[in-house]
């Protein structure tokens, strides 16, 4: 294991909804401002590109069977999909080769030939700073309300891959409550771990302390912020939102957490923002001597993890 440090960048900063251009666009430039910080590491938001659906779980009628509104709305985010590999990835890997810097991105991903053609899957892509695709992951359970949008990923991207010398992997939402994936990823070898969420909120705050607690590693925990004029305007608003348009849904919470479950970087709300910690990878090994749930705190004489990952 290396234990040279890297630093590592949250990007805490919306994209431009349901344009995959400009989001790219701004990614680029918001990149360029983190590596002048410092980082060679930078983990953007779930589905950055181009926009987590948060109207789900805010607006009324998004639900009812057959509503033209919502169709028009999740034909949007497909034509704003991107595929992966494809011409929006060779770009981002283009910059990280230019910059020397690792990026973690939250997409929309689509399916344009075979089967799946009409899905959507919440992904997420990894590049190290030679500019290479290392891990592409797709979210395994879509959450709630995500199912009306999503279809259910697999195995094949619970691993980690090296970036600057760490082992860098990464979990979407609520798969940090899946207790086997969080085992599958500590199994990985990762020292460095991205927690997307749409929104850090309290509880958030909690699994991904815990994350960084129980696989010994440093945790970027990244939230995003959307304000209320971004919902699409096809999708009926509550009053209160239709009153203050520039009321924030999503509201950010993001933090850097070391590996004994500590904020390096305390969460930050209600605003855009970049965080930036270095993280010193010689704390993950320090940490590892009083557990190790990969190692001397496993009991594989009791317990067997078999993933499947293969991609389906």
């Amino acid at each position: 294991m290396s234990a040279k440090p890297i630093t590592g960048a949250i990007i805490q900063h919306g994209p431009e909804y349901f344009d995959k251009k400009k989001s790219l666009d701004k990614a680029v430039e918001l990149a360029r401002t983190a590596v002048s910080k410092g980082a060679n590491y930078i983990v953007f938001g779930e589905t950055w590109l181009s926009g987590y659906p948060a109207w789900l779980d805010y607006c009324p009628e998004v639900a009812f069977w057959d509503h033209q509104p919502v169709k028009d709305v999740f034909l949007k985010m497909h034509e704003n999909g991107i595929i992966i590999p494809g011409p929006e990835t060779d770009l981002l890997c283009k910059l990280a080769k230019e910059l020397k810097v690792g990026i973690c991105m939250g997409a929309n991903e689509i399916v344009k030939k075979g089967t799946k053609n009409g899905t959507i899957f919440n992904s997420l892509i990894l590049i190290n700073e030679k500019g290479h695709l290392v891990n592409h992951h797709r979210k395994l359970m879509p959450t709630f309300t995500e199912r009306m949008f999503y279809g259910q990923g697999d195995g094949h991207g619970l691993k980690s891959a090296e970036v600057h010398g760490a082992q860098v992997g990464g979990l979407i939402c609520w798969e940090h409550w899946m207790p086997l994936a969080r085992q599958a990823m500590h199994n990985s070898g990762e020292q460095v771990h991205a927690a997307v969420w749409p929104n850090v909120h309290e509880l958030l705050q909690v699994a991904s302390r815990s994350y960084a607690f129980e696989g010994r590693c440093f945790v970027l925990a990244a939230g995003q912020i959307m304000k209320a004029s971004e919902i699409p305007g096809e999708i009926e608003l509550p009053q209160k939102y239709k009153d203050d348009p520039n009321q924030l849904i999503l509201k950010g919470g993001s933090a850097i957490i070391g590996p004994n479950g500590k904020y390096l970087v305390e969460p930050v709300y209600d605003k855009e923002d970049i965080l930036v910690a270095e993280l010193d990878l010689g704390e993950v090994i320090k940490e590892k001597m009083s557990l190790d749930v990969t190692g001397h705190y496993q009991r594989e004489d009791v317990f067997e993890l078999k993933v499947n990952d293969r991609r389906l």
